[in-house]
């Protein structure tokens, strides 16, 4: 699909992992339809001094070392404790393929910082928000600075669930799970959502002729991205009982690149952070049953082949 208008101004909050890792990498190869202006890391799938190490691991591999990368919030806004996911990406969190280690600088600015300043400084609604990890910056620059909520354009993010329920417990999703009060901040601002929940992302998964296409590129990015499917793949497949596992980030780079590979319902999305069995749940009214008010396109279906063959066009430019 070929986009005439502008590239979107966006700046990816991550905390990378491999599918955080493939998400930067497509956004990188989309400069007709993406503008990075920044990417800001938080403690998430690994602790703080790993993703930002990791974000600039995959910039270098992508041969943009120009991309400002900085460190954000190392623990959740309220919860003492970060909750990781070694268990899945390995204790780098992009466990696989060997990679040397970033020699591009870290941003002295903090990414909160970062993100304040932006805001503030390009023009109203033209900066999109891409938070594919836990929701603690985007949380805490919004309540360090409530007027920059009104300046953002969009905010596309991963996390949360409705009818896959619950990743990390029974009914919570990770992303949300680790930082469930920056969350329900971030889902209450007004600002204008868009969510890629578990309910989607399971419905793209790496198969192996889908894992082979990145191998065939040939490139040092088509085998470091079969590497990491490979490697983060065998924990989703033991625990679900699939054919491969979930490619959950770059769903959001992808709606911004082609939105007609998605389609959701407008709808209340509410985050539960008292309850003990069910703390960082997104209660997704799916069905419209309650008279609360949408806040945000809460995504349901992808067209997997269309994701793929994106992902794949993309990642052989690098």
């Amino acid at each position: 699909m070929t986009n005439l208008a502008a590239p979107r101004k966006i700046i990816i909050d991550t905390d990378p992992g491999q599918d955080d890792a493939v998400a930067i990498l497509l956004a990188l190869a989309s400069p007709e339809n993406i503008d990075l202006l920044g990417i800001t890391t938080v403690g998430g799938n690994v602790p703080l001094a790993l993703t930002q190490k990791n974000a600039r691991i995959v910039c270098e591999l992508a041969g943009r070392p120009d991309v400002l990368v900085f460190a954000g919030c190392d623990r959740p806004m309220v919860r003492p404790v970060l909750v990781t996911a070694e268990h899945v990406h390995g204790k780098t969190g992009l466990d696989g393929p060997t990679l040397p280690d970033p020699v591009m600088p870290l941003q002295d600015q903090h990414a909160v910082d970062f993100i304040i300043d932006t805001l503030r400084r390009e023009p109203s609604g033209t900066v999109t928000l891409c938070p594919i990890g836990p929701l603690t910056n985007i949380a805490t620059a919004f309540e360090r600075a409530p007027d920059i909520i009104a300046r953002v354009q969009e905010i596309v993010l991963m996390g949360g669930a409705y009818f896959e329920v619950g990743n990390i417990t029974p009914a919570a999703e990770f992303n949300i799970y680790v930082d469930p009060e920056a969350a329900d901040i971030v889902f209450k601002s007004g600002a204008p959502l868009v969510v890629m929940p578990l309910d989607v992302t399971h419905k793209a998964l790496t198969t192996k002729p889908r894992i082979d296409a990145f191998r065939a590129l040939g490139t040092r990015v088509g085998t470091a991205v079969a590497e990491w499917t490979d490697f983060f793949e065998r924990f989703d497949m033991e625990k679900y009982g699939s054919e491969g596992a979930p490619l959950h980030d770059p769903c959001t780079i992808a709606y911004l690149i082609d939105p007609h590979l998605f389609s959701g319902r407008h709808i209340n999305v509410e985050i539960e952070v008292t309850s003990e069995l069910t703390r960082g749940m997104t209660v997704a009214d799916w069905w419209r049953v309650t008279h609360r008010k949408p806040n945000a396109l809460f995504i349901g279906d992808i067209h997997a082949e269309g994701f793929y063959r994106l992902l794949a066009d993309r990642l052989a430019r690098l």
